[in-house]
């Protein structure tokens, strides 16, 4: 039987999930319940892919680091297959750890626009009719402005950053100018005076 495969995009993220339908739960043709691959793939980084137990581990463990950030709580998560830390408020540290014994561990490191594309990833696959027998609900609680406010932080200071710096640029240069505009019309000003001094 041909598997079906599904496609969930998101900027630099694709998550691609591979299965067959489960025709005695009354599945229609195009969905999955029988998850047999997935494949995460990240913008120049190696692709991750795995089963299914894989994939509920390394969602679990986006999910439960990401609410760590949001409650402003020590973000770290340490599993058996996934460890994710902080570097710093802008970067991220993970560790994806292979379930076979020659295989070592590949470590990446993301950025905040990255995380936030991870995660829309996965709320998609959730929101997903066409996926069953996957579901989370870490973030079900979590206040959305304030996961906006964390994860777009860093996007919002480059796109505000340019504008400041070209209206302070223009001010400093504008203030020069006239400065400098003012200096020979003082100059011609006190010539002018002494020059009737002399005349008188």
């Amino acid at each position: 039987m041909l598997q079906n495969q599904l496609s969930f995009n998101q900027s630099s993220v694709n998550l691609e999930i591979i299965g067959l339908p489960d025709f005695s739960s009354n599945d229609n043709n195009d969905q999955i319940s029988i998850i047999s691959q997935w494949k995460l793939k990240i913008f120049d980084y190696p692709q991750i892919e795995g089963d299914i137990d894989h994939l509920k581990s390394i969602m679990e463990a986006f999910y439960n680091y990401t609410n760590s950030l949001i409650n402003e709580e020590n973000a770290i998560y340490e599993s058996r297959l996934i460890d994710i830390q902080s570097d710093n408020f802008f970067k991220h540290s993970v560790m994806l750890k292979s379930s076979k014994n020659d295989v070592k561990p590949l470590k990446v490191e993301i950025g905040n626009s990255e995380l936030s594309d991870i995660i829309n990833c996965f709320d998609q696959l959730n929101s997903s009719e066409k996926v069953k027998n996957i579901n989370f609900n870490y973030f079900k609680n979590a206040p959305k402005n304030k996961i906006t406010n964390l994860i777009n932080k860093e996007k919002f200071f480059s796109l505000l950053l340019p504008p400041l710096i070209s209206i302070s640029s223009l001010f400093l240069v504008s203030s020069i100018y006239i400065y400098f505009y003012n200096i020979p019309e003082d100059n011609e000003n006190s010539s002018l005076i002494n020059h009737k001094k002399i005349n008188s």
